[in-house]
């Protein structure tokens, strides 16, 4: 009888010196993966915040050898840029022995094809951030910012964060969440009747008809008040599991 294998999605822990408890959470979690696990997929905004990959902190460094400890035990560890990470780099992919995922990955999971997203882009009302994000992912600012001391990247990066927070606090919630239109149209262009995305901090399974098919978006949680994992399993069976 063949055993049951599982796959782990995770998104959104925002790892932070500063919650600690979060960190262990984490480490724990890549602890316990065994040969039962495939694959753990960390749809962005693993960090709070990573300025570079040569930023090499105590914390910084203890996360990039638990993922190492994972890969090396037989679990595949893949990562997706988020909005706070999006500079993690070819350091700390070859250091971690983790993959980078691109920001539309289509991938199969257990004979399922499943599309895999942070999920930010899916926010089209959002044309601040949108127009925000367009302007950090360009290649030349990016170098540019990598350039400048480590210190002084760090007291922009807790500007940006603050600056973020008090947006996050005045803007209108359906304004933050995912538009129908925009995740219908992905899901389309991709073929796929399954998305698994995070960014929004409000996790469920939302089922909807398109034509005649039955899609599913599965919004993945942050981990403020606690990590979960989403769990797909060989079986076909799928759940949140609270850590």
């Amino acid at each position: 009888m063949q055993s049951l294998k599982k796959t782990w999605f995770i998104s959104d822990l925002h790892l932070d010196p500063d919650h600690p408890e979060i960190s262990f959470q984490f480490i724990k979690l890549l602890q316990s993966s065994n040969e039962s696990v495939d694959d753990i997929y960390i749809l962005g905004d693993l960090f709070e915040a990573w300025i570079g990959d040569d930023d090499s902190t105590p914390f910084n460094e203890s996360i990039i050898a638990a993922i190492k400890d994972a890969v090396l035990r037989g679990t595949r560890i893949h990562i997706m840029h988020g909005n706070r990470d999006f500079l993690i780099g070819k350091n700390f992919l070859e250091k971690s022995r983790s993959t980078l995922l691109d920001e539309e990955e289509k991938i199969d999971v257990y004979g399922t094809p499943v599309l895999l997203m942070h999920g930010d882009t899916l926010c089209t009302k959002d044309v601040s951030y949108l127009r925000a994000r367009k302007m950090m992912r360009s290649r030349i600012l990016q170098s540019i910012f990598l350039f400048l001391p480590i210190s002084f990247r760090k007291k922009l990066a807790h500007q940006a964060r603050s600056e973020s927070q008090k947006y996050t606090s005045t803007a209108k919630p359906d304004i933050m969440d995912v538009s129908q239109s925009e995740v219908e149209r992905v899901m389309q262009k991709h073929g796929i009747d399954y998305l698994i995305h995070g960014h929004t901090h409000k996790p469920s399974v939302h089922q909807f008809d398109v034509g005649d098919k039955t899609k599913n978006r599965i919004v993945l949680p942050a981990w403020h008040d606690g990590g979960t994992v989403f769990e797909w399993a060989s079986d076909g069976k799928r759940q949140y599991i609270k850590l």
